[in-house]
């Protein structure tokens, strides 16, 4: 025994409580203070004897797999930790929230704040012990250890062999010099970038740069797909009615452009004026397919006003690409020496909204002092997650838990509600995020996994959500659910007459539907309300459906840089529990490919006028195929226009919706 544990046991003997889950805890905050120090002191040492011990299993492992030709790491559900959480999960089938929530030792301590954020935990379905033994689960997996290794530049996502330096696009300039990968400087890369993108966003919105004709531009269409498009546009949604953006937008318009559907172009396009259009193409390689025929589209609707001008491109688009690709913007006609906004190879799609596929269309409409407050917030939820105890850490403690709910307890679904309309993009943001990372079969270590991962995620705001799909979360399916809520809205409203202000009403809710879900309604509840027998099991409500309750001071574009880091994070820390790379996303390939083969064959036959009978892997794509063929053909026949002869020019904007004559005028592009 060490000198710390020795003289600590001399100095106090701590008392073990026994709580709703029959556990004896001492490591929680609501404890006495010399019962934390003990707590504190025992962890260190037990944390420093763990520390070597993983050290020491690791490098056998290592020694192992070089000694053993094909030997590999058994999967993490074969640990013990792991099996000491599914005996657990049968313990706690026999609980019910609506009896954990009446411990208050257990209720207390199921919380963590950080910098304005309150989390709530208490109505998950798990106990004390539970959090322990999640907690034993992350040492094994080496969990802290794997966070430094990624915000380090480590090359985890090792199919491509890359680093995972999300975290990097919003470090501060003090942290140049501290990040490097294969010699070069990430953090001074970043502020190079940045730098770039303020002095381009700034003479854009004075009006220092103008479109090809002389005019001023005021549009602003980003092309891009996946986390080139997600993560903006949930960005932008909620800059739209953030206290500065409202102001820091007038006179401007943003649009995304990311479906290939020839219908989403029309809309976005439909009443914009070209001459005061900038288009931004978001495209790693400058050779995703969607994106590079809406670009394509694009640029051909700009020579369509204006000549068929390489100058036109030179005036009117701009690239946002890794610079591998450097050579493809060129060819695209694109001005590399002034409008080129790298990234790297380090960044996935769907981590990059803090790079330059958001900075550069959120910093011409808003500014770029506002993203840079989006950039800070996260910044700050980076620094929780790095440097926080794994028993205060909020992205740690919703990763485990949703480790526990997925892999232990069988929900294999959650959502996602936000009770702020301008969130409304935030689920499909989160929902890529997560699905695309941790949809995974295969360990890092080359394993089939025999364990669930990777919940389905979707969501909407509150209370929109509760008019759709509340009623099976209640009386259906067990769906755990994250609600967001906000001290302040963004704008809030108090009519004449009303009680209640419009945010009042709103976060009633909030408040409301996790006590719904976990305390339920008996039988005994609903005919105490005197409701006709006939009814009452109709009206019953089981409870005990896990959910977490996240607190946030007023959606700001800081919030929304913490609310983002803390997702982002979330589904890393369930990734290195599962032992996934969740970096990587081999799984869109496979469509993709066979999609290619598919316009081979449907060039073949629109060359041959639709004569041609097309033979494909299988008898059932090749009847809907020629299905879709003979009918497309016969569309044009009885008056409609035929797919390979469809006009992408229209001139609504000045048939219907002619610009408006404007003024914009100071540093700041407001209107005078």
């Amino acid at each position: 025994m060490n000198e710390s544990t020795s003289s600590l046991e001399n100095e106090v003997q701590p008392q073990l409580d026994y709580h709703s889950d029959g556990y004896a805890h001492t490591a929680h905050h609501n404890y006495p203070k010399v019962i934390l120090q003990a707590d504190k002191l025992g962890r260190s040492a037990h944390a420093r004897l763990m520390g070597k011990h993983q050290q020491d299993q690791h490098r056998i492992s290592e020694f192992m797999s070089k000694v053993i030709p094909g030997s590999k790491p058994p999967l993490v559900s074969s640990t013990t930790e792991w099996k000491r959480l599914e005996r657990h999960a049968e313990e706690i089938e026999s609980t019910h929230l609506r009896d954990l929530l009446k411990d208050p030792v257990r209720c207390e301590s199921m919380f963590a704040e950080y910098d304005g954020v309150y989390f709530d935990y208490s109505r998950q379905r798990a106990t004390l012990k539970t959090m322990d033994l999640l907690f034993d689960l992350a040492e094994k997996q080496e969990l802290e250890s794997r966070i430094r290794g990624m915000f380090n530049g480590e090359k985890i996502n090792f199919t491509e062999d890359r680093a995972v330096l999300h975290t990097a696009l919003r470090a501060s300039k003090d942290e140049i010099g501290t990040i490097f990968v294969d010699g070069i400087d990430v953090v001074q890369e970043v502020h190079d970038v940045l730098d770039q993108i303020k002095s381009f966003t700034e003479a854009f919105r004075s009006g220092e740069i103008k479109g090809y004709t002389g005019k001023r531009m005021r549009n602003i269409v980003s092309v891009g797909i996946g986390g080139s498009y997600l993560g903006p546009e949930f960005l932008h949604e909620v800059l739209k009615t953030e206290t500065n953006g409202v102001t820091t937008s007038l006179g401007y318009n943003l649009r995304f452009l990311a479906n290939v559907d020839p219908v989403d172009v029309e809309r976005t396009c439909a009443d914009l004026d070209p001459e005061e259009t900038l288009i931004i193409i978001v495209s790693k390689t400058f050779t995703t397919a969607e994106t590079m025929l809406n670009a394509r589209t694009m640029r051909q609707w700009l020579w369509d006003f204006m000549g068929d001008d390489i100058d036109v491109v030179k005036k009117h688009v701009v690239a946002c690409s890794s610079i591998s690709a450097l050579e493809n913007v060129k060819d695209f006609g694109i001005d590399t020496e002034k409008y080129f906004f790298r990234f790297w190879d380090w960044v996935g799609g769907r981590y990059s909204v803090c790079g330059a596929a958001g900075a550069v269309p959120i910093s011409l409409l808003y500014g770029y002092d506002l993203f840079e407050d989006f950039l800070e917030g996260a910044r700050s939820m980076d620094k929780h997650f790095l440097n926080a105890p794994m028993n205060e850490n909020i992205p740690i403690i919703m990763g485990l838990l949703g480790v526990w709910n997925s892999s232990f307890m069988g929900y294999n679904s959650r959502a996602l509600i936000p009770y702020a309309q301008a969130l409304l993009r935030l689920p499909a943001h989160i929902q890529q995020l997560d699905m695309e990372s941790n949809g995974k079969r295969i360990t890092r270590h080359g394993l089939e996994i025999d364990y669930p991962v990777g919940e389905v995620n979707f969501g909407e705001p509150g209370t929109n959500s509760q008019h759709s799909f509340f009623q099976l979360i209640h009386q259906g399916q067990t769906i755990p659910v994250d609600f967001l809520g906000f001290v302040q809205s963004q704008h809030d409203l108090l009519m004449d007459g009303e009680k209640l202000s419009s945010h009042d009403e709103l976060i009633a809710n909030f408040f409301a539907q996790p006590d719904a879900l976990a305390n339920g309604k008996t039988a005994d509840e609903v005919r105490a309300e005197g409701c006709k027998e006939e009814l009452v099991l109709h009206k019953v409500f089981d409870g005990n459906r896990p959910s977490s309750s996240l607190l946030f001071p007023k959606l700001s574009a800081y919030v929304t840089g913490q609310i983002l880091s803390l997702y982002e994070h979330r589904t890393a820390v369930q990734g290195f529990i599962w032992d996934l790379n969740s970096f990587d996303q081999w799984g869109v390939e496979l469509g993709k490919e066979l999609a290619l083969d598919i316009k081979e064959k449907l060039v073949k036959a629109r060359k041959e006028q639709g004569t041609l009978h097309i033979e494909a892997d299988n008898p059932a794509t090749s009847r809907i195929l020629n299905y879709y063929l003979k009918n497309s053909k016969d569309a044009a026949k009885n008056g409609g226009t035929c797919n390979p002869v469809t006009s992408i020019t229209r001139k609504t904007h000045m048939e219907h919706f002619p610009p408006e004559i404007h003024d914009l005028g100071g540093t700041i592009g407001r209107l005078l």
